[in-house]
């Protein structure tokens, strides 16, 4: 068992995601790991949680990875964005405010940003690889 503070975990600031080749700029977001485990061979671990703090209007654009993932906002209100995986158009935009569960797909394009201009917001986000006989999913 391991047990740990949060706030005893270094916060790192997140400045770009990749998506299609392209690095694209984040706004105001930081990340504490708070746990993970294993190596998916892609440089993220077969599970994690991670702790999210998105400063006023912080945004994280576009992107996409090879690890399901399930949010939980903490604090606050995101708008939450799906795209088009043929497009990159925006196919669904939800307002998902504290105590709302949010579960992308591996490969999914999706996003978000943190609606306010004034107050910080907060989510705890799992990440998990799965795979099949054989190899990945």
């Amino acid at each position: 068992m391991e047990v740990i503070k949060a706030t005893d975990v270094m916060a790192v600031k997140i400045d770009k995601f990749p998506y299609k080749g392209k690095l694209l700029d984040v706004k105001g977001i930081s990340v504490r790991w708070l746990s993970k485990f294993g190596d998916d061979g892609h440089g993220y671990p077969d599970y994690g949680l991670r702790l999210f703090t998105a400063a006023p209007g912080g945004e994280i654009p576009i992107h996409n990875h090879f690890y399901h993932q399930t949010m939980y906002i903490l604090s606050g209100s995101f708008e939450c964005w799906k795209f088009d995986p043929q497009t990159d158009r925006l196919a669904e935009k939800v307002v998902c405010p504290a105590g709302t569960s949010i579960y992308i797909p591996s490969m999914e394009p999706h996003g978000m940003r943190n609606l306010s201009l004034t107050e910080e917001a907060t989510f705890l986000c799992c990440i998990c690889n799965v795979y099949e006989e054989g190899g990945a999913v």
